[in-house]
């Protein structure tokens, strides 16, 4: 782990995005709040928030950090659900991990939930697939701000 007690507190602020692949079936059945599970975006919003503030025991070297906002976007389009998370914090190490964590947990959380709808008759998934997850920016400024 990196000391960082030394540095100032600053406000932090990191966006991260990451897209699933689905059948437009599924999709469809996520818009219409019908899959059997249970409502399938309002679930995934629980697990973002949940993963956001539990990076740290994930993730070895990962400090904790006090999480002051997390807040998660959905774009559903016709064949893929994008999900963004914005996580904020005030400290002395940035909080994109959190972010990261927050967008892949979301997105297992929708396959999760989805999975019945996406298998095929050998049940697996041929179309299913978590893409292009990365931290979409960092923002850091000082307190006097």
């Amino acid at each position: 782990m990196v000391d960082v007690g030394r540095k100032p507190d600053t406000k932090r602020r990191a966006i991260a995005t990451g897209t699933i692949e689905l059948r437009p079936s599924t999709v469809d059945a996520v818009r219409a709040d019908e899959i059997e599970k249970g409502n399938v975006l309002a679930t995934a919003r629980v697990g973002v928030v949940q993963a956001v503030k539990h990076t740290w025991e994930s993730i070895p070297m990962c400090h904790q950090i006090p999480v002051t906002n997390v807040e998660s976007d959905f774009e559903i389009q016709e064949d893929c659900v994008t999900l963004t998370v914005v996580v904020e914090t005030i400290g002395k190490t940035g909080c994109e991990m959190e972010a990261l964590t927050g967008v892949t947990t979301g997105l297992n959380v929708v396959w999760d939930m989805v999975k019945a709808a996406e298998k095929n008759e050998d049940g697996e998934y041929p179309t299913t697939q978590i893409r292009d997850v990365h931290v979409h920016k960092k923002e850091k400024t000082t307190l006097e701000d």
